[in-house]
């Protein structure tokens, strides 16, 4: 029994596994597009996408089995609730990179705007940031999951700082209201990648030290500013 209960518990780890490279890799893209301009890059990520969902749904039917045939405990329990959050948390990340890679093409010939606003740099962060995220998952490494919490909150202060930026371009030249849009909505796309990647480092934490630490990082810093 116990051996057949941790055959089935590797091959739900080589299902995220597999999922989080493939999310990784399309963040690459995205983020690759933004930064270069190069609009070739986004094609082919929404079929890529499809094949990050069925890695989605086949998680979470992996995840159901076992609860439904081993009913595990303690840290087993831990790790099935943290794997399955961390998958939706994926899931939500191939999202975002598809989301950007649409932003990027709508830009065009507004490549020096997209240099001039950091928004890559925002966008370099987040990457990074899931990148971590997954490594702590992978390597159960506490350390570096709070690294990537910590980090979100740079990720929050440059997209405040590009939208200020963004909203004088826009009030100082009608024209660029259009691409300034664009690039607003892409911000929120990137912070809404910081997000997701600090959930998934979140649920490393729990899944360690069995400890709820969802939110905990920004509900003590708004408590320090009280």
């Amino acid at each position: 029994m116990l051996k057949h209960f941790n055959e089935e518990i590797d091959v739900l780890k080589n299902s995220l596994l597999k999922m989080a490279s493939l999310v990784d890799e399309q963040v690459e893209r995205a983020i690759k597009a933004l930064e270069t301009g190069d609009v070739e890059l986004c094609k082919g990520m929404k079929a890529k996408d499809l094949e990050i969902d069925q890695y989605d749904n086949l998680i979470q039917s992996q995840g159901e089995n076992i609860l439904a045939l081993f009913q595990p405990v303690a840290v087993d329990l831990r790790f099935l609730i943290s794997a399955l959050m961390i998958n939706n948390q994926l899931e939500r990340c191939g999202d975002i990179a598809v989301n950007i890679a649409q932003r990027v093409k709508k830009l065009g010939d507004q490549h020096p705007l997209v240099l001039e606003s950091q928004i890559i740099e925002m966008g370099k962060r987040a990457k990074e940031m899931l990148k971590n995220a997954i490594d702590s998952f992978i390597h159960n490494n506490t350390i570096l999951a709070n690294e990537v919490r910590k980090n979100d909150e740079d990720v929050d202060a440059l997209n405040k700082q590009i939208f200020k930026f963004l909203l004088a371009k826009m009030k100082a030249d009608p024209a660029l209201i259009e691409p300034c849009a664009h690039l607003i909505v892409l911000t929120r796309h990137i912070e809404r990648l910081a997000d997701h990647s600090t959930n998934i480092a979140e649920n490393l934490g729990f899944f360690v030290d069995a400890k709820i630490v969802t939110h905990q990082w920004k509900l003590s810093k708004e408590r320090k500013d009280e």
